[in-house]
């Protein structure tokens, strides 16, 4: 009977802190300089691409931030932070519909004569493997870095409706992309080889695109819904 009742009491500290863990810091994260980005409550600190802050197909339920592909009778455009980053380490957890398809963009500037995130920001691309995309071009899976790159190493997402885990970091330029805890993709934004591959692909025509290295953190809008949660920031 001891035994139970210790083996129980375990249980529910294990499962306590699981519970904490969600859209919360630790002692030790905020010592070391983490924040968090979402609350888990409300959608501070995040606002719509040139639109500011209005009711939107982005809510929060259960402790996610999620694009509904439901609502209809809200603005629709992607999520952009209120705050620029330049040098940091991001980590997200992120779960994503059949067929879906979104991504996190990054060093995104946000003026009324850039149309969309995505027209400065690079992506790293959010992708649930039965999309048509994913068997078009391994330049759009999941932790790419979107439309350039294939997978630096294999970095497998989990199937639709299970959560992810990834991160980015980038510091004076240099990025890198993991996938649940694999390193997927690298690139130095101020180096030649990246003004060559914009060059010569289909962002070439946006003068705003992959330039900077400064700017607002951008989630993007998709109609087949995606949901994020334990988004954190450590600025480096």
């Amino acid at each position: 009977m001891r035994r139970l009742t210790i083996l129980a009491c375990i249980m529910m500290a294990t499962l306590g802190a699981f519970s904490q863990q969600k859209n919360t810091l630790t002692q030790q994260e905020k010592k070391e300089g983490w924040e968090l980005l979402f609350d888990g409550k409300s959608t501070h600190g995040w606002h719509l691409y040139n639109k500011g802050k209005i009711p939107s197909a982005w809510v929060v339920k259960r402790g996610e931030l999620i694009c509904d592909p439901k609502i209809f009778d809200a603005e629709r455009e992607d999520l952009v932070t209120d705050k620029d980053f330049e040098n940091y380490h991001l980590k997200f957890e992120w779960k994503i519909s059949k067929e879906g398809n979104s991504g996190v963009f990054l060093n995104v500037i946000e003026r009324e004569d850039i149309p969309k995130a995505w027209a400065s920001g690079p992506e790293y691309q959010l992708l649930e493997s039965s999309h048509h995309d994913f068997e078009a071009s391994d330049k759009k899976h999941s932790g790419c870095l979107y439309g350039f790159y294939a997978q630096k190493n294999p970095g497998p997402d989990k199937p639709a409706g299970e959560w992810n885990q990834s991160e980015i970091i980038q510091k004076n330029g240099k990025v890198e992309f993991y996938l649940n805890g694999v390193l997927t993709a690298t690139e130095d934004f101020n180096g030649e080889n990246w003004k060559s591959l914009v060059d010569n692909s289909g962002f070439k025509t946006f003068p705003e695109f992959g330039i900077h290295t400064k700017g607002k953190i951008s989630l993007q809008d998709w109609s087949k819904g995606i949901s994020f949660r334990n988004i954190k920031i450590k600025e480096l």
